[in-house]
């Protein structure tokens, strides 16, 4: 259509130039900016800090992969099936991202937040305050059966590893801010609700981080399937230099049996 706009704040191109953010993409970013810094600032529409780029950065480590989960599998048996397909591989183990595995980045910064934006008053200046406000929040979910995300993990049974590390480095860098500090009382108090305790996982601790940051809730899943793109990657180089596949798909058909239907 003749005359017609669509406004971008992203990107745009001509024969001579790019531009990306309202930088010159060759002269003001390749080489200056590191890719973390650049995702960043591509959601949020403005440049983050040092201090938090740290935190962005460690967050986006933390979540690059976790070893043979489901995702990894997925990627892998694609690459299998269909090694011309780089794409495909990757993608089929993006779209595995959901509510037990990465999506738990997303459901704890909206769980948190939505705590967050409930709440009536200026929010707490100390452990007691936090505390209430987690205890309250927990023992709602509780009734309304429904899970608290960000609580428990198929292999750290005790304590996730990356936990301590992420809140550290953003206790460091000053950010350790109110979804943070939300997220580490729901760790004090569960146990009181839940009759038992739950480690504060690394995906629920990496969304806090990421709402701490200002960035977007609904996006935050994004985040955690942009690092697991380059763990996946990763699997896929190593399918190709010492295959599993075979073995997963043989080792599974093998042992496949019949079973009849109930009715």
């Amino acid at each position: 259509m003749d005359g017609a706009t669509f406004p971008t704040s992203i990107g745009t191109s001509d024969p001579t130039s790019i531009r990306l953010l309202g930088q010159d993409l060759a002269a003001d970013l390749m080489g200056k900016v590191g890719f973390g810094e650049l995702a960043f600032w591509l959601v949020a529409g403005r440049r983050p800090s040092p201090q938090e780029t740290r935190v962005f950065e460690t967050v986006l480590v933390a979540l690059a992969d976790h070893g043979f989960t489901p995702t990894a599998i997925a990627a892998r048996l694609t690459y299998l099936s269909a090694p011309e397909s780089v794409q495909g591989a990757l993608a089929a183990g993006l779209l595995g991202g959901g509510s037990r595995f990465l999506g738990v980045t997303e459901d704890s910064g909206r769980f948190l937040a939505g705590v967050l934006a409930a709440h009536e008053g200026p929010v707490p200046t100390d452990d007691e305050g936090w505390d209430a406000l987690a205890l309250a929040a927990v023992t709602e979910a509780r009734e309304a059966r429904r899970l608290v995300p960000g609580l428990g993990h198929p292999v750290h049974k005790v304590q996730d590893p990356r936990t301590p590390v992420l809140l550290a480095i953003a206790d460091e860098e000053g950010l350790r801010g109110p979804h943070l500090r939300l997220f580490e009382a729901i760790g004090r108090v569960h146990p009181r609700v839940l009759g038992r305790t739950l480690p504060l996982n690394g995906a629920g601790v990496c969304g806090a981080a990421l709402a701490d940051l200002g960035l977007p809730v609904d996006l935050l899943r994004g985040f955690a399937l942009l690092a697991r793109a380059a763990g996946l990657l990763g699997h896929l180089a190593e399918e190709s230099r010492r295959p599993i596949g075979m073995d997963v798909y043989m080792t599974v058909d093998r042992n496949a049996t019949y079973v009849p239907d109930e009715d």
